[in-house]
């Protein structure tokens, strides 16, 4: 599909890039940008024809975006906003100028979101605690570093393959002096015992009050549950989705060839390549003697999957509410069914 909306010279998608090569720029928060400038852009003469051009942009920036999921939250967010507006305005060019004004002034302002959540949040971490999160998330990093101001924290994060944000946490926390070790994704549950506490961000929060985030979380909250551990989620307010997943194979980044079984003719490479083995209870005689058998590799050998193997995992997770402790956000702290209350509220006008 293509990128143009309403005005033909319009690229919504490449607006959307743009406002994201901003570091405090998140996906939600570049829609809703993108959006507004589409509203510049456009020539529509009717308040039905402005909301089709913005679902129309909406959904080029759905297709075009590997996981739309947060993005989705800040374009549900922005068209209730535009179809709720009062039209105080005597001309419909006047309307849509003071539309576009509201998207720019939320944005700025919502980029202060982070460091009321971090406020918030400030409370619950105590002297000399021990964090575990997960990946890398710009909240998190904001609540750490503001408490790392006033309290002594160690935190442990996970590697979080495949794409290995883990890493750029722990050189952001090292750099300003918070001790930091990077976990394997497998050692969760050895490290559980020595955590106070574990705090993770958000891709959105959804209307059952679950979480979705980078994969690799929900696994993380079922073993804090069962080690007795608070599992704490911060997620801005534009992050909020009304979205009712019920399983992992509900989120809109599923797709059938994730987790799926490749055919044979996938795993069996051609004749005569390189990689074909002939199986070792069959190796073929020489001279009448057998052919030595491959030897495996060695325990010292590091191997790594193929990015074919890789695309065929998911990117995200969903998290059930009943493994949350407390979502914490601009809006306020609030329990997994809090987030449904005002969720509600948020779009009934």
């Amino acid at each position: 599909m293509s990128g143009t909306t309403g005005s033909t010279s319009f690229d919504v998608y490449a607006t959307f890039q743009r406002f994201l090569q901003d570091d405090e720029i998140s996906p939600p928060l570049a829609a809703i940008l993108a959006l507004s400038e589409s509203i510049e852009k456009s020539h529509a003469g009717t308040m039905f024809e402005l909301v089709q051009e913005l679902n129309d942009g909406a959904q080029v920036l759905k297709e075009r975006t590997p996981n739309p999921i947060s993005l989705n939250a800040g374009c549900e967010l922005f068209i209730a906003f535009v179809t709720l507006f009062p039209h105080e305005s005597n001309s419909f060019a006047g309307l849509k100028t003071e539309l576009i004004k509201q998207g720019q002034k939320y944005a700025a302002e919502a980029i202060s979101f982070r460091g009321k959540i971090a406020e918030l949040s400030l409370g619950f971490i105590k002297d000399d605690s021990v964090i575990l999160t997960h990946s890398y998330s710009r909240v998190v990093m904001r609540a750490l570093l503001h408490a790392h101001k006033t309290k002594r924290i160690s935190v442990y994060v996970t590697e979080a393959r495949p794409r290995g944000l883990g890493l750029k946490t722990y050189e952001t926390l090292t750099a300003v002096g918070i001790p930091c070790t990077v976990v394997l994704d497998s050692a969760v549950a050895y490290v559980m015992d020595r955590v106070d506490f574990v705090l993770v961000g958000s891709e959105a929060v959804v209307e059952s009050g679950g979480l979705i985030n980078a994969v690799g979380s929900n696994q993380i909250a079922i073993i804090a549950k069962a080690a007795n551990k608070p599992f704490y989620a911060l997620a801005e307010s534009y992050k909020f989705h009304r979205l009712f997943p019920l399983s992992q194979y509900d989120l809109p980044t599923h797709t059938s060839s994730i987790l799926s079984f490749p055919s044979i003719s996938q795993r069996i490479a051609p004749s005569g390549s390189d990689s074909t083995r002939v199986p070792s209870d069959r190796a073929p005689a020489v001279n009448g003697t057998p052919a030595p058998v491959p030897a495996l590799p060695s325990m010292d050998t590091t191997m790594a999957m193929t990015a074919e193997q890789i695309s065929r995992n998911p990117g995200v997770d969903y998290t059930r509410p009943d493994l949350i402790s407390l979502v914490f956000s601009d809006v306020g702290i609030l329990t997994p069914e809090g987030v449904s209350q005002y969720l509600v509220g948020m779009f009934a006008g």
